[in-house]
């Protein structure tokens, strides 16, 4: 099974790029970008596409592993490397990550469930707190 989700994951991230995100820019109804981090423990560098919000002059993304009790591997990634590059349709952006907390949090992830009810659903169903991560661009 894991097999085939690396495989949809790069032919996903291969058509996005591909098209410039025509294909693959959203996917659920939500917008997606192409995430691209530098592992913690290997270096090595990792794609992911990943839905959006634009929300501050950045993009908020939502660490929610499909709703599983654990965090996704992208998100130790950012928290160890926290300047990154992200596709956005046709652009490539380099981006700072930072973990939303507190009453920031709070606002985002309502503004977050408001837009996308199924994270809503997800952090009901998970005994972790779902991480939200905002992006801001390099001035």
């Amino acid at each position: 099974m894991n097999f085939i989700i690396k495989l949809f994951m790069g032919l996903h991230v291969a058509l996005y790029r591909l098209t410039g995100g025509r294909m693959g820019g959203s996917m659920g109804g939500m917008r997606v970008l192409i995430l691209t981090t530098v592992g913690r423990k290997t270096g090595k560098t990792h794609v992911n596409p990943v839905a959006y919000f634009e929300r501050d002059g950045g993009y908020l993304i939502v660490a929610s592993n499909g709703g599983k009790d654990s965090h996704p591997g992208w998100y130790f990634n950012l928290k160890a490397n926290p300047d990154i590059t992200v596709q956005v349709m046709d652009k490539q952006l380099p981006v700072h990550a930072e973990i939303v907390s507190g009453e920031k949090r709070a606002e985002f992830w309502k503004y977050v469930v408001q837009s996308a009810p199924n994270f809503g659903d997800y952090e009901k169903n998970t005994k972790r707190e779902i991480p939200l991560v905002f992006l801001s661009q390099f001035k």
